[in-house]
């Protein structure tokens, strides 16, 4: 619950709003992110020029301060994010707000400093990552998307290479090319380096990159169909976490892919019943143009597993059935190691981010069997994330390896503590906590 009140000029803030956190007993670092988002929102619908968010004792004088200090201002940061590039002037919501006070936070001390400066990166990462699923498809084509991730490696001092359709083809990425073919917009191939001295590991960074999905042929209802320019928040999440990760020069070597591409239902679309070789060998027999995702994904596990990492994960608006499963607000998680996977929901439990993990049945394998190749796409009605999830599997091979679908919580269709309607940038804030603990294990 939330009260306000109008200090009538006896106090030299104009107003005071209390916060309801829930019972003491039960209050959570991560619960200021949340309360700091609501408290700048309400800010800035007074038109308050400045902010002081009290941060409760408990947690502002025990260890817990570094954390609560960080986990408030990213909170207060990203609760004054706003997306209204294509609003007119008079309907344009300014935030008011030019300062935030935490009081409380000096309970950091030395580190306090620190705290700050990665609640900064983290924000900034974030709402990049909800700018680029908030533009519509016209503007975040596969090439406009390229080019964001250009300009992102110049100002943060990463490699890049862009793969066009004829790179793509020398390197044999039958599945994400048979997607790409559907559409007039040319395919991109993403790949973003993060190579510092001496790194202690080499993870990489996979993100689905469907800048819109029709369905292909097998093509989505309208309304289905809505909502599907934010198909590309997985490679939204890893391009933008990559800009953070040189920021705080992590040693740890970074590689961020993303195969980028829309899919259509035209004249030169993949048909049911095709059967494609994947970059990996391996032949895959379609039975749904709309599980799209998976295929471009397949190919670029492969191509990042060419590079030797000691982890590789996977971020994807994969299934439907995900969401059937847990929810709008709860990514699904899904791993061949149970040590990497622990240690991931761990990292997201800390960055304030619902996960949780699914199985990964062998007997449903049964249900990718195919007659005429090697697998098909999809499975049957029944545990369609888990299926998903064992297609991906079956390109992993023993390499260590966690897939996040995050088809709920990449969008949200309502305004709540310290996300918006529209894109959330999720998953953004695990990947930087997991890699800054991985720095340092």
């Amino acid at each position: 619950q939330t009260l306000s009140l109008t200090t009538l000029g006896r106090l030299p803030s104009t107003r005071v709003v209390l916060l309801g956190l829930g019972p003491k007993a039960d209050l959570a670092v991560n619960d200021l992110r949340s309360a700091a988002g609501r408290a700048m929102k309400l800010a800035n619908g007074f038109g308050g020029k400045s902010m002081a968010f009290v941060l409760p004792g408990t947690l502002a004088s025990s260890s817990q301060a570094i954390a609560a200090t960080q986990a408030a201002a990213e909170g207060a940061l990203l609760g004054a994010y706003r997306f209204d590039k294509y609003v007119a002037d008079d309907k344009r919501t300014v935030p008011t707000v030019m300062a935030v006070t935490l009081v409380g936070a000096e309970a950091a001390g030395d580190l306090l400093n620190s705290a700050l400066q990665r609640a900064r990166n983290t924000a900034r990462a974030v709402g990049q990552a909800r700018d680029l699923v908030n533009e519509p498809a016209m503007a975040m084509t596969p090439s406009i998307l390229a080019a964001v991730a250009e300009n992102l490696a110049k100002e943060a001092g990463l490699e890049i290479t862009v793969l066009g359709l004829p790179e793509c083809q020398k390197e044999n990425m039958g599945l994400f090319l048979a997607v790409a073919r559907g559409s007039v917009e040319p395919p991109r191939f993403i790949h973003l380096v993060h190579r510092p001295p001496n790194p202690v590991k080499r993870v990489v960074l996979v993100g689905k990159g469907v800048t819109f999905d029709s369905g292909g042929l097998s093509l989505k209802p309208n309304d289905g169909m809505l909502d599907m320019k934010v198909d590309m928040a997985g490679s939204a999440a890893v391009i933008c976490a990559m800009a953070a990760i040189a920021a705080e020069k992590l040693p740890i070597e970074v590689h961020a892919l993303a195969a980028c591409t829309e899919n259509m239902p035209s004249g030169s679309a993949y048909r049911l019943g095709d059967v494609l070789r994947s970059k990996a060998g391996k032949t895959v027999e379609i039975n749904n143009t709309d599980a799209e995702g998976r295929l471009t994904l397949a190919d670029a596990i492969t191509y990042g597993l060419a590079l030797k990492p000691d982890q590789i994960f996977d971020f994807a608006t994969l299934t439907g059935a995900c969401v059937v499963a847990l929810g709008p607000h709860i990514a699904g998680v899904m791993s061949n190691n149970k040590a990497l996977a622990d240690a991931w929901l761990d990292a997201a439990k800390e960055a304030g981010e619902d996960m949780w993990q699914l199985p990964l049945p062998e007997r449903l394998q049964d249900m990718l069997r195919s007659e005429v190749a090697d697998m098909r796409n999809t499975g049957e009605r029944w545990g369609g994330a888990l299926t998903a999830g064992l297609f991906l599997k079956a390109f992993v091979g023993e390499t260590p390896w966690v897939h996040v679908d995050i088809a709920g919580p990449a969008t949200s269709d309502k305004d709540a503590g310290h996300t918006i309607k529209g894109g959330t940038g999720f998953a953004v804030a695990t990947i930087l906590t997991y890699l800054r603990r991985l720095a340092v294990a």
